[in-house]
């Protein structure tokens, strides 16, 4: 397929798919369970958690009692105490609920993400501050909480595409049908793809990606791509070509 096909393709399913009608339990999406609450700790529950069978993630993510956020470290140690997903124990749920309580009460995330982010408007070093910041409040280091919570890389050309989180900053920066638009300080235009193994596999069948690695260099080449067509918003492209993906649109 030409390069001018795919965009074509890719414009009109970015179209026909900003619609809330995407989000259903038939269509399942972590975003689903996410745009009921509109809140961005909430949010970021369900971009991190997002990972496995997206049928099971947001029956995971419906389970929990987002109230428990405001209350105190006790009643979330008894409430969440046989909740477990995949990699995460239940101390690891924990952990993760007790955390970002802490964060709620120092700062907003959009403003720690920002602060790393406004010295060279770079989408990276706001999350690398964010990282920074959420592992000194709790400071919990098994493996199934670095997984959910992610680590700092040793190098940005060794890093991994952190997709949820990317995925995450998609729906609180852009605002349409489907995103949310929660924050207003950092530009679209700045962010990178969220990039897992499906949608890299995707975009190099369709000849958007030649990068063979599975890393953050692909996820930048991919936006970079994208910025082609729409300089601007180059990451309305993401639910696209998930959904083409997933509903084996292509074969």
């Amino acid at each position: 397929m030409k390069l001018s096909d795919v965009k074509i393709l890719l414009d009109t399913e970015v179209e026909k798919r900003n619609s809330i009608s995407e989000l259903s339990l038939e269509k399942p999406d972590p975003l689903f369970i996410a745009s009921k609450y509109q809140d961005e700790s909430i949010a970021l529950i369900c971009a991190l958690f997002a990972y496995g069978n997206a049928g099971q993630i947001i029956k995971f993510l419906a389970s929990f009692d987002f109230s428990l956020l405001d209350e105190n470290e006790k009643i979330i140690k008894n409430t969440l105490a046989s909740h477990y997903y995949r990699f995460q124990k239940p101390e690891d749920v924990i952990a993760f609920f007790i955390a970002l309580k802490r964060l709620k009460e120092v700062d907003s995330i959009e403003n720690i993400f920002y602060e790393g982010y406004k010295k060279e408007h770079q989408i990276l070093e706001g999350l690398w501050h964010f990282i920074e910041t959420f592992q000194k409040l709790l400071p919990h280091k098994t493996q199934g909480y670095r997984f959910l919570t992610g680590s700092l890389p040793k190098k940005v050309a060794t890093a991994g595409t952190y997709k949820r989180y990317m995925m995450y900053l998609r729906w609180m920066v852009r605002k349409d049908e489907l995103d949310m638009g929660l924050w207003s300080k950092i530009d679209k235009k700045d962010l990178l793809m969220p990039l897992d193994t499906h949608t890299f596999k995707m975009s190099q069948k369709l000849g958007l990606l030649k990068r063979r690695s599975y890393d953050m260099k692909a996820a930048i080449e991919l936006t970079e791509n994208f910025k082609r067509w729409d300089a601007n918003d180059p990451v309305k492209y993401d639910f696209a070509l998930y959904r083409i993906g997933q509903e084996g649109i292509l074969v």
